[in-house]
């Protein structure tokens, strides 16, 4: 189904959203591959490993009939510009076929929920200049372009 831009759809079935599971490496794995960051599931084991073991990081899963449909991963964190706690949205990701259909908002708003748990008023995340349609989604979302981002490779 196609829909016009500002549409959305949503899903039929209800969208459980929940902590993310050690068990839950597998389908991790294939949505970071749909970002485009190739993936095991043995790398996204490990990963999952030291993420769920710090306090300070979040995984979230939509979830629906038992099929994990999408994933949402934040960080809490203090800052050198600011007193309070800030937040951040490292990574979120809803596969092709299941996009406009409302798992992407219930993810932001189960991370901003958590968020406002621990007291973080500000949140920030990244996206890639060429993904115009995350940037849309956003910016419906309330969020605004603050600035750029530049990477370096270390090694």
């Amino acid at each position: 189904m196609k829909l016009a831009a500002g549409t959305t759809a949503t899903t039929a079935k209800p969208i459980k959203i929940r902590n993310a599971k050690l068990s839950d490496a597998r389908a991790l794995a294939k949505l970071m591959c749909e970002l485009g960051y190739g993936t095991t599931t043995e790398e996204m084991r490990q990963r999952l490993k030291s993420i769920l073991s710090d306090a300070r990081y979040r995984t979230f899963v939509a979830d629906i009939d038992h099929k994990i449909c999408g994933m949402i991963g934040t960080l809490v964190h203090p800052s050198h510009e600011h007193n309070d706690l800030s937040g951040k949205i490292i990574a979120l990701v809803v596969p092709r076929k299941q996009r406009r259909s409302g798992i992407g908002r219930a993810l932001i708003a189960a991370a901003e929920k958590d968020f406002a748990k621990q007291k973080v008023i500000r949140v920030s995340l990244t996206t890639r200049f060429t993904r115009e349609q995350a940037h849309e989604f956003y910016e419906a979302l309330g969020y605004s372009k603050t600035g750029f981002r530049f990477g370096k490779k270390l090694v």
